[in-house]
């Protein structure tokens, strides 16, 4: 039996950190248990220990991705003092830069099979971050539908981050810089006026 074996909250957290490097390196499609396994140099058999089934495996990957996008946001919008606008301006550019920069934990992150699963509480790690986005809309356009907003400028600011890295945006629009689409989005949803 491997070291790591033998330190049960070790090993479970040696299994996360390297399904975390993999993605990054490798891809979504490339977590399995064996390889991850592999890579933690244990048997095939011991990740089975921690996490029953593959699901559950994939979910503490993808929730990891949650926390480290979350504390970019924070680091994002600061001490919140900044006019909404610019905390959202702020937080939709965390958000595409993670997606662009990390793209095998952004599709991890958001596979339904993970999100419907329920497994290690998955969707409500990702839910203080739509709130935060839900209040910060709230702020900017008082009196909207704050939640169909922020909704709305989630699935706009999703399409654009797998738009873009596909080079379809590109190709459509003429644009060499995510900015201008990421400007026109949010003045599609918060209005040009009052840029704060």
């Amino acid at each position: 039996m491997d070291q790591a074996e033998k330190s049960p909250g070790g090993l479970r957290e040696r299994l996360v950190d390297v399904g975390v490097e993999l993605v990054a390196s490798q891809g979504a499609q490339t977590l399995t248990l064996r390889e991850i396994a592999r890579r933690a140099g244990v048997s095939h058999g011991a990740p089975r220990r921690h996490f029953p089934t593959h699901l559950h495996l994939l979910s503490a990957i993808a929730r990891r991705g949650f926390e480290d996008l979350a504390d970019r946001a924070r680091a994002a919008t600061g001490d919140g003092t900044a006019p909404p606008r610019a905390q959202l301006a702020a937080l939709a550019r965390v958000y595409l830069d993670f997606a662009l920069g990390e793209r095998g934990m952004y599709e991890l992150m958001f596979r339904h099979d993970l999100l419907e699963s329920g497994h290690l509480g998955l969707r409500e790690t990702s839910l203080p971050l739509f709130a935060a986005l839900v209040d910060l809309v709230g702020r900017a356009r008082p009196g909207a539908d704050a939640r169909a907003v922020a909704g709305s400028l989630w699935a706009g600011l999703h399409g654009t981050a797998q738009l873009w890295g596909w080079g379809s945006l590109q190709l459509a629009t003429g644009a060499d810089d995510v900015e201008r689409v990421l400007r026109t989005t949010l003045d599609a949803h918060l209005g040009t006026e009052a840029r704060g």
